[in-house]
């Protein structure tokens, strides 16, 4: 039992016309929707080679069609019997013991894909109920998370413990659509017209999932922040969204197996926002100056802070001001900085110099006792 291809079946160019049944994707669904029962299109003319129309059976010679981007999943009796990843056009065999099974393409997931089928293949002649199902095999966006509290983590570039809240989002991928269906899709949604959509609010599993990502966030910082790769450096996060997806899958794998165990992986993230605590907020503060002070651009940086310093100390505390700057220009190794020289007292300002020179003149006759005494007085400040 199981599924040919339809172009090995076909004779001219009546392919079109050989099938009274088409099973294909329901229209109108949203970009989320990850798994649905495949839906009948009508019929063509009332030509084709179709035995029977019963209820739950997959009409022997009919033809499904695998759009891109779908994965096409056959059950007999709930359990799975068929799996095609390749698009195209398909006709079901119901008595054709010979008839393929798997078409799992060249594509990424062919491995593993493999693997799953050779573990739960099933053997037997048709003799129960039949469905075909659609698994999308797309990127599913809009997937969020977000924090009510901070979630705590070692930074490597702070080197201690920092927090934050964070939301965002991410896109998630079916890796292998039979171990997502074996061991993480509800019975209930295995029934035709019901939608597994990851973003259902009413879907406990997909819940389950928003939970275990909100879980692993922490580590994935962490993995992020520790990586000598990324820099160490947290704020990349936010333009980083392939490699913040990398940590995060890489955490929830760790944490939950979604990729061995589920056949699902993160591929990409967003960051809308991280809002990150008093004591890493006055953290980052510290180590934005130490960067401004470091490197070429450090010493132009202290230069202009010291100078600023000593006009305020001039303004607002005298000469207690000035000295108390010295003092700190010296602790601070300012005194390696090329500052201006302060150019010595003109000598004219020098009150000996000008007693000096005064009884110079009085010597010479220049001026009187009474010139001198006043010289003096005014030199001396009496």
């Amino acid at each position: 039992m199981g599924l040919v291809q339809a172009v090995k079946g076909a004779v001219g160019g009546v392919l079109a016309d050989q099938w009274k049944d088409f099973y294909t994707v329901p229209a109108g669904l949203p970009a989320t929707a990850a798994l649905f029962a495949a839906v009948p299109q009508g019929t063509n003319a009332g030509r084709g080679s179709n035995t029977s129309g019963s209820s739950n059976i997959i009409t022997n010679g009919s033809k499904i069609v695998v759009p891109e981007g779908y994965g096409l999943l056959l059950f007999q009796d709930g359990a799975i019997t068929g799996f095609v990843a390749e698009p195209g056009g398909y006709e079901w065999r119901s008595d054709d013991l010979n008839s393929q099974s798997i078409f799992a393409g060249d594509g990424i997931v062919t491995p593993l894909i493999k693997q799953s089928w050779e573990r739960f293949k099933f053997g037997g002649q048709p003799g129960g109920q039949q469905a075909a199902f659609f698994v999308s095999l797309k990127e599913l966006p809009d997937n969020r998370f977000g924090t009510q509290s901070e979630i705590y983590w070692d930074d490597g570039f702070l080197n201690t413990q920092v927090g934050a809240v964070t939301r965002g989002s991410y896109t998630l991928k079916i890796v292998d659509p039979i171990l997502f269906v074996k061991n993480f899709v509800p019975a209930s949604y295995l029934q035709p017209g019901k939608v597994f959509d990851f973003t259902d609010l009413d879907n406990a599993a997909a819940s389950q999932l928003f939970n275990e990502v909100v879980g692993s966030l922490a580590p994935a910082f962490s993995l992020y922040t520790n990586d000598p790769s990324k820099g160490n450096r947290i704020t990349k996060l936010q333009q980083d969204s392939l490699g913040f997806a990398q940590s995060l899958s890489a955490a929830v794998e760790q944490g939950y197996q979604w990729k061995s165990d589920r056949g699902l992986a993160i591929v990409k993230t967003a960051i809308v926002s991280i809002e990150y605590d008093t004591n890493t907020r006055e953290l980052l503060k510290t180590v934005q100056r130490a960067d401004a002070l470091s490197g070429g651009r450090g010493n132009s940086n202290l230069q202009a802070s010291v100078a600023q310093g000593i006009q305020s100390a001039g303004e607002n505390g005298g000469a207690a001001g000035l000295v108390g700057v010295g003092m700190a220009t010296g602790m601070f190794g300012a005194g390696g900085l090329q500052q201006p020289v302060t150019p010595a007292a003109p000598a004219a300002d020098d009150p000996v110099a000008k007693l000096k020179k005064a009884k110079e003149m009085l010597d010479l006759g220049l001026i009187t006792q009474d010139d001198y005494d006043a010289l003096k007085a005014k030199a001396l400040g009496l």
